[in-house]
Formats: structure tokens, C-alpha cells, sequence
């Protein structure tokens, strides 16, 4: 990898989404006001003096869950535009890498991913009062790193789709199993043994369980430093294995 070809890659990419006014409200409002809708869901629920508040569970899980798959449809749909225009064939032809051009992706979205956790946590926190036991920042650092599982997830994608419609096609595939396993729902020990199994070795489980100790704890825990190393190790072995399948163009 050549630091300078991905710091290229980077700016890049951060221009085209400066002036892509759509995908920048898509990245930025839409998490926080689908925020507003779980509240407003819960808002009337009658509840005994004392006990916690759904939307303090539900709305706290969301603030990683929505990032997660925005980010993973807004990356795929224009990573997959880039080949299909002729840019990647182009930049390929380049002295530019793989890996420079994946990793540059990563950071630019990653940049945006930050600045979108950082206002639905502000959202959630001074609008609709969450309330919960830990650092607001350490919420941020979660749904960081959910969002960049998206891209991740959704730079790796990009490789197997040959339009825009089916890369949106490996959400049910890719994304939903992550949601309805995660513990959300229902917790992991309650599931089935297979799907528990299965729930033990996805992505967005380390979240749910590091934001799971951000809400039960003041300080942060080992378990939640372990979650959300977890987490970076397999968004960085996603990163890899998308620049070995990335292609010039779609055939």
C-alpha cells in the first residue's frame, strides 16, 4: 500500500460525496430520524415508576444498527457505480493498488460514518434523553465501527453485483441475518443451538454486547475493549478479502 495513493483515493471520494447532495442527507438525517421514529413508538408506553424505558434498550441498539446498514447501501451502490462507469478501469490503469483504492474508500467513508454517529448520538442523547449507564463517546466508537462494518461489508459486496439492484439484493443475504441474530430480538442463549451458533460468530453481535456493556457500566469493561477489538480485526480481514476480490469492471 502506497499512503499517498490512498490519502488520494480518500480525498477523492470525499469530493464526489460533497457534491452528491442525496447520499450525504441519506448518510447524515436518515439514522437520526429513523431515531425519532423508535422513540415516538415507545413514547405512550405506560411504565411503573422507576423502570427503564424501552427506547433506553431499543434506541440505544439502533444508534449501531441503522449506521451498520446505510452505510453498507450507500458503499456498495457506489462502489459498484465506479466500476460500471469505467472510473475503477480507469484508476486501475493507474500505479495505484487495490489495496490503496479499497482502504482509501474505507477512510473516506469512515470520516462520513463518524460524523453520522456523532449526530444521531446527539440526537438520542440531548433530544430524546437516553439514558443509560455509560460514555456517550463510547456509544460513538460502537456505531463507528458498525458503520464501517457496512462499508466493509458493502466494498466486498460490490464485487459479486453487476447492478445497482442487485448489490441492494445482498441486503437480506448480508444484513438482515446480522439484525434478526444479533440478540436484539431475542437473546442468543434462547435461540435455537444452531442459530446461536451461528449468532456467536457475526459482526454485529460484538456490538450488541460491547454497547450491551456501555449501558450496564460507568466505566468502560475488558468485555466491551474486547467486543469492539473483535470488531476492527474483522472489518480490517473484510478489507482484505474485498481489495483480493475486486475487479476492474462488470462484465
Amino acid at each position: 500500500m502506497n499512503p499517498r495513493m490512498m490519502l488520494a483515493t480518500t480525498t477523492r471520494v470525499l469530493d464526489q460525496l460533497r457534491h452528491d447532495h442525496r447520499s450525504v442527507a441519506l448518510i447524515m438525517v436518515v439514522p437520526a430520524l429513523l431515531l425519532a421514529v423508535v422513540y415516538f413508538l415507545f413514547e405512550n408506553e405506560d411504565l411503573p415508576p422507576g423502570f427503564p424505558r424501552t427506547f433506553d434498550r431499543v434506541g440505544l441498539m439502533m444508534l449501531a444498527i441503522f449506521p451498520f446498514v446505510v452505510m453498507f447501501l450507500v458503499t456498495s451502490v457506489t462502489m459498484l457505480r465506479e466500476r460500471t462507469s469505467g472510473t475503477l478501469e480507469r484508476l486501475l490503469t493507474t500505479p495505484i493498488h487495490k489495496a490503496d483504492l479499497l482502504f482509501g474508500y474505507a477512510v473516506a467513508f469512515s470520516v462520513m460514518a463518524a460524523l453520522q454517529s456523532i449526530v444521531a448520538t446527539a440526537v438520542a442523547y440531548w433530544i430524546f434523553d437516553l439514558e443509560i449507564e455509560g460514555d456517550p463517546w463510547l456509544v460513538v466508537m460502537i456505531a463507528v465501527l458498525n458503520a464501517v462494518l457496512g462499508v466493509a461489508l458493502g466494498l466486498l459486496c460490490s464485487a459479486f453485483a453487476r447492478t445497482e439492484f442487485q448489490a441492494v439484493q445482498f441486503m437480506p443475504v448480508v444484513v438482515l441475518p446480522q439484525i434478526l441474530l444479533c440478540g436484539l430480538f431475542v437473546a442468543r442463549e434462547q435461540m435455537n443451538g444452531v442459530l446461536e451458533a451461528v449468532s456467536n460468530v457475526l459482526p454485529l453481535t460484538f456490538s450488541v454486547d460491547a454497547l450491551q456493556e456501555i449501558a450496564a457500566h460507568a466505566e468502560a469493561t475488558s468485555a466491551m475493549w474486547q467486543d469492539a477489538a473483535v470488531m476492527a480485526v474483522i472489518v480490517l480481514g473484510i478489507l482484505v478479502l474485498a481489495s483480493l476480490t475486486l475487479r476492474r469492471r462488470t462484465s
